[in-house]
């Protein structure tokens, strides 16, 4: 049997962490995760799913503020004697110290074809980018941020209407099977790692607020990507007679008749609003203290008419 370590934090590990747990060829001795924060406006600390999970399945559990300064937690890992580390999706930066503590190695699954796309925005990034394909990767974790050897990789398609919620999901689901294969193959010794070729490298930025604000100067295939890239996330929002629009689901429209920003078609499928180069349908929104609903029926209790202008 199989000893290992898991370390995650958000909901995508969840399938992962599932596996491991109802495998009979693994031991899951513990999991190390963030503690769980303060949520929306009345700041209640809600406990993460997947710590519910551990509890449930009586799993040592470890929520250090930052592992590489929890001398007690690292001692106590040392002395559960893993033979592997796993990590997906933590948040935290490993010492070396604790990189060195299993008896095979610690190993981590990152969400892209390393070495395109390290650093901790890999999933969203590939989508704003317009890219039609990305991965997961699983790699020997090294001091370096994903520099490390990589084990097994597994192409993604994107799919034109696929959202980062939808990437996620299928990564999710896609996840134990290779870090099963990984685990396994370096346990019997038949799987050999590939160096990373570093001058191919490319790196993933943090989202910020003022990203999400919706620039309808830019073409319609970019402007949509950003929409898909960042939903949930960092939802992208419009102005419409000084309130804010969650733009939620949209598509291009290769066509070019207004000026940017114009609302120059309302119809059941949606809005169509004219950018630098084609236009964007807008289908799906949230407007301001409303629930989610269709763009056509937001556009008929709003009275929105064609010829004005979305911010």
């Amino acid at each position: 049997m199989i000893k290992i370590v898991f370390f995650a934090t958000p909901s995508i590990a969840l399938n992962s962490f599932n596996f491991f747990i109802n495998s009979p060829d693994y031991e899951v001795l513990a999991l190390v995760t963030q503690k769980a924060k303060a949520q929306n406006r009345g700041k209640k600390i809600v406990e993460r799913e997947i710590t519910k999970i551990a509890k449930s399945n009586n799993i040592c559990i470890f929520e250090p503020d930052k592992i590489s300064k929890e001398f007690d937690i690292i001692e106590k890992l040392k002395k559960m004697e893993p033979d592997f580390f796993v990590t997906f999706a933590f948040g935290q930066i490993l010492s070396q110290e604790i990189i060195d503590i299993p008896k095979f190695a610690t190993i981590n699954l990152h969400a892209s074809l390393l070495p395109e796309y390290r650093g901790a925005n890999p999933i969203a990034s590939a989508i704003i980018d317009g890219k039609n394909e990305t991965g997961i990767t699983t790699m020997k974790t090294v001091l370096e941020l994903d520099a490390g050897d990589i084990c097994l990789q597994e192409k993604i398609k994107i799919t034109p209407e696929m959202n980062v919620v939808d990437l996620m999901n299928e990564i999710s689901s896609l996840s134990p099977l290779l870090l099963d294969k990984t685990l396994k193959g370096l346990f019997k010794g038949n799987l050999k790692t590939i160096p990373q070729d570093n001058n191919k490298a490319t790196f993933t930025k943090k989202l910020k607020k003022e990203e999400k604000n919706i620039d309808w100067s830019t073409s319609a295939q970019k402007l949509h990507n950003k929409i898909r890239g960042m939903y949930q996330i960092n939802t992208n929002q419009a102005i419409y007679k000084e309130k804010i629009i969650k733009i939620l689901k949209a598509e291009v429209v290769e066509i070019n008749e207004g000026r940017v920003g114009e609302i120059i078609e309302i119809s059941k499928k949606g809005i169509v609003v004219q950018c630098l180069e084609n236009a964007i349908r807008i289908i799906k929104v949230k407007p301001e203290g409303k629930s989610e609903m269709s763009a056509f029926d937001w556009a008929n209790g709003a009275r929105v008419q064609k010829g004005e202008f979305f911010k």
